[in-house]
């Protein structure tokens, strides 16, 4: 379980392709505080820890998460939003985050507003998820409020803080990013369509 709210920034070192999985190796600043077993969320995306060595360590993802993320579109050198699962008693931040990214979207427009930047993206409607004006949404891992939420497309506003401690930075019209949508508005829009 995670909140969204991103502690550092790692950095892609290797990716090895063993039959259908991908072994992904990862620089950060938290590297000499993970431990072998652990959950860590890579861009939304919760990956376990399988190997420690020389400040860098290792996950796998296996072709389930493969399809479903946007993790074939990665490469050395890119920038990876972190999260360690969150403590039990601690303050919760963000929102509730599960790391199991429900599909990709794509970002349309970014726009710079003195000081802050709208990003607007879009998904595929096929999978029946949905965002509400002021409800929450997991981009590449970070917890943001939707403004202008639109069928299959929806804005945020990011303020500064985010936009330099994440890579959001990074972002362009036509990059694929991963979207876990709020999971209590999941379980009620699936309620809703089994009593129709």
């Amino acid at each position: 379980m995670f909140t969204g709210i991103i502690e550092t920034l790692g950095t892609i070192q290797e990716i090895k392709k063993e039959n259908a999985n991908l072994h992904i190796s990862v620089s950060s600043s938290i590297t000499d505080d993970l431990k072998i077993d652990q959950s860590v969320a890579h861009n939304g995306i919760c990956l376990t820890v399988v190997a420690i060595e020389d400040h860098k360590y290792t996950v796998t993802a296996i072709n389930e998460t493969i399809e479903k993320t946007n993790i074939s579109s990665w490469k050395t050198g890119d920038l990876l939003n972190l999260e360690r699962a969150m403590k039990l008693g601690e303050r919760l931040d963000g929102h509730i985050v599960q790391g199991h990214v429900d599909q990709i979207g794509v970002c349309k427009s970014i726009s710079e507003t003195d000081g802050s930047w709208y990003y607007t993206f879009e998904y595929d409607e096929k999978f029946n998820n949905i965002t509400i004006e002021k409800g929450s949404i997991t981009i590449n891992g970070v917890s943001l409020t939707v403004v202008n939420s639109k069928k299959n497309e929806f804005s945020v506003a990011i303020i500064p803080y985010t936009y330099e401690h994440t890579n959001f930075k990074n972002f362009e019209i036509g990059t694929k990013i991963n979207l876990e949508f709020d999971v209590i508005g999941k379980y009620v829009s699936r309620l809703y369509s089994l009593k129709q």
